[in-house]
């Protein structure tokens, strides 16, 4: 909802990890920000998927706070080593050094940041097209690539499958990837927002699942509560 009250809320509802979300929801760097602010100091952990992996995004992201990024639509070995490089200060990178005026350092408070930060940074890297999953191997090869998600619904339209991101053709192909990441020592993780898929997630061996977003469980909700009423 791109909004740091649902964000507080939801940090402290239980989850292990949530996602900011920059690519299908209103967020700007502002607003990601903010959500960082209230999710940092409970026990959930903030993942900040941004819209891109543009240099100059990735780069605002990590100096406003966010420490875990996943960036969609990666395809080819030679983006995941671009996002490596945008996420790590040089010589290994080429992230602007400018962290004394950043909240990631606490504004200079954390004196070693610029030479702690490489090691912080978690990078993941969502697979979601044929052409992805043909290039899965040389992807996870990279070193700095943390782990992969793989996103059903965008994986099943490239199939073929438009909207039918749930039928087993494609949940074939996904439980496959997850063993092929797991099998490369990388983290593994997508969404299933159903049991079903949630069990076959973890039957193959899933580290990080999504299993629902703010949107969804409070438009339910509150369709269910007005359909009540109406009918009672």
């Amino acid at each position: 909802m791109a909004d740091p009250y649902m964000a507080e809320v939801s940090a402290h509802a239980g989850f292990d990890w949530l996602v900011v979300d920059g690519e299908h929801a209103p967020n700007d760097i502002r607003s990601i920000r903010d959500q960082l602010m209230v999710i940092d100091p409970s026990p959930s952990q903030a993942v900040v998927r941004l819209p891109m992996g543009e240099d100059w995004l990735i780069k605002q992201a990590l100096d406003v706070g966010a420490q875990t990024l996943l960036i969609p639509l990666v395809e080819t070995a030679e983006q995941a080593e671009k996002l490596v490089r945008a996420t790590r200060y040089p010589p290994n990178g080429i992230r602007g050094l400018g962290s004394a005026l950043a909240r990631a350092s606490r504004f200079a408070a954390i004196s070693d940041y610029p030479q702690t930060a490489n090691e912080e940074i978690c990078l993941l890297v969502q697979v979601e097209t044929l052409r992805g999953m043909e290039n899965l191997e040389a992807i996870l090869a990279i070193e700095g690539v943390d782990g992969v998600f793989i996103g059903p619904a965008d994986l099943g339209a490239d199939m073929g499958y438009t909207g039918q991101g749930d039928l087993d053709e494609v949940w074939d192909v996904v439980c496959d990837a997850l063993t092929r990441i797991r099998a490369a020592g990388k983290a593994a993780g997508t969404l299933a927002f159903n049991d079903k898929r949630t069990a076959q997630c973890l039957e193959n061996g899933v580290d990080f699942l999504a299993v629902g977003a703010d949107m969804t469980v409070f438009a339910g909700g509150m369709r269910a509560l007005a359909a009540k009423h109406r009918q009672g």
